[in-house]
């Protein structure tokens, strides 16, 4: 039998453990499970290997704006279909999460049988969407623009705008990561370009089209 190999990305160790019980339920020995707590450690894991089967990926994570880590799997990694987990359950949220290119819904209330359907199902190719998140509710032009710029971004280009918005210094963003001060000006440059803006209040405001506080 083919082992799947999925990431359960989630902050919350409790829902980690939980998931963790419910696919090796449902998927047996067939089934390789890793978990990481923030999108660093996401993308450390991407970067080491980009032939997962399937990313369980937390909408409120350590290091995300919101859908941003969504749109970085889907611009950097198309080929690895996102399910969203999450406590938020609100039509607008799922179609979001449908609209910014995720394969599928598990609200975090769900009975272990249907967060092992609904990984069943994406593993066999499909999608598998709770019936809110086809409810006519629409996502900003805003929020599109936002998410296209965004999924252009490298993984390092990415980690950097979020530094940026977090109000780190070019020198600071350049201790942080290791690297000199002048690639962290060449990224900004590189960003803003692919974004469209031309100052880091504007990159900012543009991060914030992708959080999860609002409709819009």
């Amino acid at each position: 039998m083919a082992t799947y190999e999925i990431l359960i990305a989630d902050d919350h160790p409790l829902f980690r453990s939980a998931l963790h019980q419910a696919l090796t339920m449902g998927l047996g020995a067939d089934v390789r499970l890793v978990e990481v707590a923030s999108i660093a450690e996401l993308e450390g894991r991407l970067d080491e290997k980009a032939d997962w089967d399937l990313v369980l990926l937390d909408l409120n994570m350590p290091g995300a704006y919101g859908f941003s880590g969504l749109v970085l799997l889907r611009g950097q990694y198309p080929q690895i279909p996102v399910v969203m987990v999450s406590a938020q359950e609100d039509a607008w949220v799922m179609v979001r999460s449908r609209e910014f290119g995720a394969s599928g819904f598990i609200p975090k209330s769900s009975p272990l049988e249907t967060i092992q359907t609904a990984v069943r199902d994406v593993l066999d190719g499909e999608v598998w969407w709770p019936p809110q998140a086809f409810e006519a509710v629409s996502v900003s032009a805003e929020a599109k623009a936002a998410s296209e710029g965004l999924a252009s971004l490298t993984p390092q280009q990415f980690r950097v705008l979020t530094m940026v918005c977090e109000g780190l210094l070019n020198k600071q963003i350049a201790y942080e990561l290791g690297v000199s001060e002048a690639t962290i000006k060449a990224h900004v440059t590189a960003i803003f370009r692919k974004l469209g803006v031309r100052t880091r209040t504007q990159a900012a405001l543009l991060l914030q089209q992708l959080e999860s506080t609002s409709a819009n």
